[in-house]
């Protein structure tokens, strides 16, 4: 063995006694601290607000101030909760000899990579990601380290995602060709929602769009970070009789709704799904979507191995997703991967 692979050898042997996997989630030692447990701790790193990597109930909580202001609108954290908010690339003593810091993850609305540093070593966790561009939160930051530790949602490579403004694009022609059907597009609240609307915008599309009361919290809490996203009305508020008010226009709505009795309001509904998954079209038929829009929040095939090789870690820990598929793709590019079996990630989280 040479002095360069005995020295990645030596790096992984020292974070694996300082990082490891438990039932509540991954671990680090030295600052008796979780990363995305899947139950209630007494410390806790969040990298973002999906209810799979942010739960109430810890003790303490370090986060971005818009995951904590997440959590406070989706999960009510108790108030005896401790929260340290932490911006993108301010550092604070977790204890043990660690420091925690944050870099985008370009997700969601304050997603973010945990940087931990402990012995001369950096180990960082990415929790979910994306590198394609996102109006509504800041790009993905690359962070050189020893450990990087990814996600692998969409590691097959079937998984190339489209630009978004193509997708707004086909969901715009439709229904210009289609002015008497009203286009329900079922999105997730928290960040494909309201990145849908922007880029709508940013496209052209003028006219208010229609919301089901779930999607309202937590767009009014994007615009209180900045985001504008035009005019808006709920659908609630609009009266049962009123069906034309929705021809031509874009409702949007949580994804078990575009085929439930709700939808049967709208004049001629065209149920639409918004979602990585759509790429595959049994997941379509699945959804009963009669189009699909191919609209992700997560890394593709081609960018999870980019990510993975930009950061130069020679050792790379996959949490949960198409574990194998990466892990042997990127073994194949000299990088020791390896799975680490967490549980409680939800992969419909998307």
């Amino acid at each position: 063995m040479n002095a360069s692979a005995e020295k990645k050898v030596q790096i992984s042997s020292i974070a694996e006694t300082w990082m490891e996997v438990r039932a509540q989630g991954l671990y680090c030692k030295p600052a008796d601290c979780y990363i995305d447990p899947v139950e209630p701790v007494g410390r806790a790193i969040i990298t973002h607000g999906h209810a799979d990597h942010a739960r109430s109930g810890h003790g303490e909580v370090f986060a971005t101030p818009e995951t904590i202001a997440i959590m406070r609108t989706r999960y009510y954290t108790n108030d005896d909760t401790h929260e340290t908010a932490l911006a993108y690339d301010a550092r604070t003593d977790l204890g043990g000899g660690v420091t925690l810091w944050f870099a985008s993850a370009g997700h969601i609305l304050g997603s973010a990579q945990a940087v931990l540093e402990y012995n001369g070593q950096r180990v960082v966790a990415a929790g979910d990601f994306k590198r394609h561009p996102d109006p509504t939160c800041a790009p993905f930051e690359v962070v050189p380290c020893d450990v990087f530790i990814t996600e692998a949602t969409f590691a097959l490579p079937v998984f190339q995602h489209p630009p978004l403004e193509s997708e707004v694009d086909k969901l715009m022609r439709s229904m210009r060709a289609l002015p008497g059907r009203t286009h329900i597009v079922g999105v997730y609240a928290l960040g494909k929602c309201q990145r849908v609307m922007k880029t709508l915008r940013l496209a052209g599309y003028a006219h208010p769009f229609y919301l089901h009361g779930a999607l309202k919290r937590l767009t009014e809490l994007y615009e209180s970070y900045g985001q504008d996203f035009g005019a808006w009305e709920l659908v609630s508020e609009i009266p049962r009789a009123d069906k034309g008010r929705f021809r031509g226009k874009l409702v949007l709505c949580p994804p078990a709704q575009i085929n439930d009795r709700w939808s049967r309001r709208f004049a001629d509904p065209l149920p639409t799904v918004a979602s990585g998954w759509m790429q595959i079209r049994a997941r379509a038929r699945q959804k009963r979507a009669e189009m699909a829009l191919v609209v992700s929040d997560h890394a593709d095939w081609g960018d999870l191995i980019r990510t993975c090789k930009e950061t130069g870690a020679p050792h790379v820990w996959i949490t949960h997703g198409r574990v194998e598929a990466l892990e042997y793709a990127l073994r194949r590019e000299g990088i020791n991967a390896k799975g680490l079996n967490l549980i409680g990630r939800d992969e419909g989280v998307e």
